[in-house]
């Protein structure tokens, strides 16, 4: 309710502050958009190049090439699965896998042929989404001038997207069936041959590079409650997994957690001025 005492000419003064006040907060946005949003983008750049580099780094020789790194399977179940991993970039060069089996302790030996690579399609997702990344924010260099928050906003949430795609690809393991196993190709890459009723997968999962190894056992084929497989029933008798840490996909993991984080600061501060300003779009 209005003071009947209050003079009129108090109405003007308020008018008046909130207009300069107004146009100290537009001073404000301007800047953001024109100054910080670059110094963001900039952060952001320099570090998913750095993760980028991460996932093919290169050798100091001359021919460029990626350079190879031997990790040791680590396992959980006895012993019963030894190994070495080799891994370049985004694919494994070698692997040389000891399998104990079961029922009579025999060592099987096997490694990949000379002439065979296999692919991790969660590391090559996870690069490919990076480098989308990129190439958004190297399509708004320092001499592109923002002109909403809206606009800043679809940026990073195309960013925050890719970057999403890219961390979830590490953080959750490729899952196969045996059928989709048996058909990948990956049981014609070793030497000897694995025998009808050993198959092997490899993943990622977070930091760790990781082979589940399955023994198999054929049913009887009137057996129910039972997988299929090359026209045989069989139930999985044995499941080993082991794993081993590799340092750079921890890197970067933790790139992709500081840019998102980065992206979603820029937003919170994006929307400190839209609240304010209901007549101007953001």
């Amino acid at each position: 309710m209005l003071n009947p005492q209050r003079s009129l000419s108090e109405v003007p003064k308020m008018s008046a502050a909130n207009q300069v006040e107004r146009a100290v907060m537009e001073e404000e946005f301007n800047w953001l958009l024109k100054e910080e949003v670059h110094s963001v983008l900039k952060q952001l750049q320099d570090i998913l190049k750095e993760a980028s580099r991460r996932f093919s780094m290169p050798t100091t020789g001359l021919d460029g090439q990626v350079k190879q790194e031997n990790f040791i399977l680590g396992s959980t179940t006895m012993d019963q699965v030894k190994g070495v991993l080799t891994l370049q970039g985004e694919a494994l060069a070698q692997a040389d896998i000891n399998l104990k089996v079961s029922k009579s302790s025999q060592v099987l030996h096997f490694q990949f042929r000379d002439d065979k690579q296999w692919k991790l399609q969660q590391i090559q997702d996870a690069r490919n989404h990076v480098n989308q990344a990129l190439q958004l924010l190297s399509s708004r260099d320092e001499s592109y001038r923002f002109k909403t928050g809206a606009e800043v906003n679809k940026l990073m949430d195309a960013v925050m997207l890719q970057l999403a795609r890219a961390r979830n690809r590490l953080t959750t393991p490729a899952s196969m069936t045996l059928p989709e196993l048996a058909t990948s190709g990956l049981m014609k890459m070793f030497s000897p041959p694995m025998p009808g009723d050993v198959m092997v997968n490899f993943y990622i999962n977070l930091s760790k590079l990781c082979l589940a190894v399955y023994q198999l056992h054929v049913l009887q084929p009137n057996t129910t409650k039972a997988s299929e497989l090359n026209n045989h029933r069989f139930e999985v008798s044995h499941v080993h997994k082991v794993e081993c840490v590799v340092p750079w996909l921890n890197d970067t993991l933790v790139f992709f957690t500081i840019s998102l984080q980065l992206c979603q600061q820029l937003k919170d501060k994006i929307s400190v001025f839209s609240s304010l300003w209901n007549y101007r779009p953001f």
